[in-house]
């Protein structure tokens, strides 16, 4: 994949976990409120019907603020790859003003960890601009920190 650095923000970070439970995680809803947004916000409601079309919804509390986030999977690579957005909801219905389209990679890393890649792709560089100050470093790497701490406690 080639990004554009005018669009797009990405890191790729070993997380010392295998693979198939980063996956499971990022799969199960249950899992989900254990470690997508930096503590101490919090998701107080998941839905996932994992599937090219299916929707991948996310009610957040952020400081006391509730965010609903609806969306839906564009790509799913069973233990490979997920892309989903919020560009369109289920059924293909657009939304009006998206935000990103994000695409999540895992790949062995002949350690017993796991190489985790999260890419946010923007519609304009403004956009990704507005999301690099919001945190995205910081908050994206503090939730792959949750994620490897949530399935460490898995294993």
């Amino acid at each position: 994949m080639k990004l554009d650095p005018e669009t797009d923000l990405t890191f790729t970070r070993t997380l010392n976990a295998p693979r198939h439970l980063l996956w499971e995680c990022w799969t199960t809803p249950e899992h989900i409120k254990n470690f997508f947004v930096p503590k101490p916000h919090g998701i107080e409601a998941c839905e996932i019907d994992l599937r090219v079309g299916g929707r991948f919804n996310t009610t957040m509390n952020v400081d006391g603020n509730i965010m609903e986030n609806k969306g839906v999977f564009l790509e799913v690579v069973d233990q490979e790859r997920l892309v989903f957005t919020d560009a369109y909801s289920e059924g293909w219905k657009p939304a009006a003003d998206p935000f990103m389209t994000a695409i999540v990679e895992f790949a062995d890393d002949g350690k017993g960890g796991t190489t985790y890649t999260a890419t946010a792709r923007h519609r304009s560089p403004e956009a990704r601009q507005a999301h690099e100050n919001m945190g995205f470093y910081d908050g994206w790497g503090t939730v792959a920190t949750q994620l490897e701490e949530y399935a460490q406690s898995l294993e």
